[in-house]
């Protein structure tokens, strides 16, 4: 078996100052590593984890070392997307991923041109009867308990792309798509309609053309090549009731400042310096209802819109759901994990005690907060998958 890397070290994530780069604690050294994975992963990045990084290969990187992996729960996570095709490869010629045993690696970087416009392939795959199969490998790293989402931003290109592997396949090419789970106890796998609901949309529309599979792969702490540990199913009906644009949120923002504040006919509010959480519902229009809390300049009607005008959005977080009584019950869950709430602020029509909250760390760092979006975003979804 191929192992990856020839030196593999273990370090303690403390930071990302941005996208691409990370501080780390390497025996008691501040280090900086280069992150070869420009995704969110919230759900992964908490000071204290444990992270595996490389010395990097190139001698005049801005970063002596480069990140390959992480832990969640003791699990080793691939970060590294360097090496996707290299995994795609390795897994199809070792007839590895369920279905697809015929198909071998016959190119890399494949260009197809179609109507004037070039595209190019991840994998040009062949089989005995000389078929062609071109293939896009994409990277998942979004994963709750025992399922997985992508994309875990919003993307445009990957939507369009997703479109383009379609028209191909109607002009008569096979085409598809291999989701590489990193994360082995994935069982099922669906498009992140939470985070991007038209790329969902689009997944939904096309899934049935394409050739593609979402298959979860184990890795331990000497990135030899992955095993597959199954092939996730995809419950495409929990798109039908789940991803449409209503549902709840949360608003994160930040504070700088003590404040005391009018807020409409509430009159004057206290509120200390720190992060706020502020959950509220929209039974259509979710999308928009998140970017008019966004905005500073607006008229005022919800008790959000008196205070947003006097802290910074850190991010709106969308949970589509098709529960009655999320709302509450997300802000009560919100609650549990928050050091302090503002009482009766955003609930003056239902019997909470508050649905603003605050904390002194921002929450999306704070893995206790990102539980409680996890929960309401995917592992309650367990219960609906067949």
């Amino acid at each position: 078996m191929k192992v990856l890397y020839d030196t593999i070290l273990k370090a303690t994530y403390t930071g990302r100052p941005n996208r691409f780069v990370v501080t780390l604690d390497l025996n008691g050294e501040s280090v900086l590593a280069h992150l070869p994975n420009p995704g969110r992963m919230w759900e992964l990045l908490f000071t204290g984890v444990t992270m595996y990084i490389v010395p990097h290969d190139k001698p005049d990187a801005k970063t002596k070392y480069r990140v390959v992996g992480i832990e969640r729960d003791g699990v080793v996570i691939m970060l590294d997307t360097n090496y996707s095709n290299d995994v795609a490869q390795h897994l199809t010629e070792n007839k590895l991923i369920p279905g697809w045993e015929e198909w071998r690696v016959v190119r890399r970087e494949y260009t197809v041109k179609l109507h004037g416009t070039s595209s190019r392939f991840d994998l040009l795959l062949t089989n005995d009867k000389g078929d062609e199969f071109l293939l896009e490998v994409k990277s998942c790293t979004l994963f709750s308990k025992t399922g997985a989402m992508f994309p875990d931003a919003i993307t445009e290109r990957g939507r369009k792309h997703l479109l383009h592997l379609k028209e191909l396949q109607n002009e008569g090419y096979h085409t598809g798509v291999l989701f590489l789970v990193q994360w082995d106890r994935a069982q099922w796998f669906l498009p992140d309609y939470h985070t991007d609901l038209e790329f969902a949309k689009t997944f939904k529309e096309v899934a049935s053309s394409l050739d593609w599979k979402a298959v979860a792969v184990a890795w331990d702490d000497t990135f030899t090549m992955p095993t597959v540990t199954r092939e996730c199913s995809y419950p495409s009906s929990i798109l039908d009731t789940e991803a449409h644009d209503s549902g709840v949120y949360v608003m994160v923002m930040h504070l700088d400042h003590d404040l005391d504040l009018e807020i409409g006919s509430k009159g004057m509010m206290h509120f200390k310096a720190g992060y706020y959480m502020y959950v509220g519902s929209a039974k259509a229009n979710l999308t928009k209802r998140i970017e008019r809390h966004k905005r500073k300049r607006k008229k005022m009607h919800w008790h959000l819109d008196y205070f947003r005008g006097h802290c910074e959005m850190i991010a709106g977080l969308p949970i589509r759901t098709s529960l009655d009584d999320a709302e509450c019950t997300l802000a009560d869950a919100v609650r549990g994990v928050a050091e302090w709430d503002v009482p009766k602020f955003g609930s003056s029509d239902c019997d909470c005690k508050s649905h603003l909250f605050g904390m002194t760390e921002n929450p999306i760092h704070n893995q206790s907060f990102m539980n409680v979006i996890e929960n309401y975003r995917m592992n309650m979804l367990d219960a609906l998958v067949k």
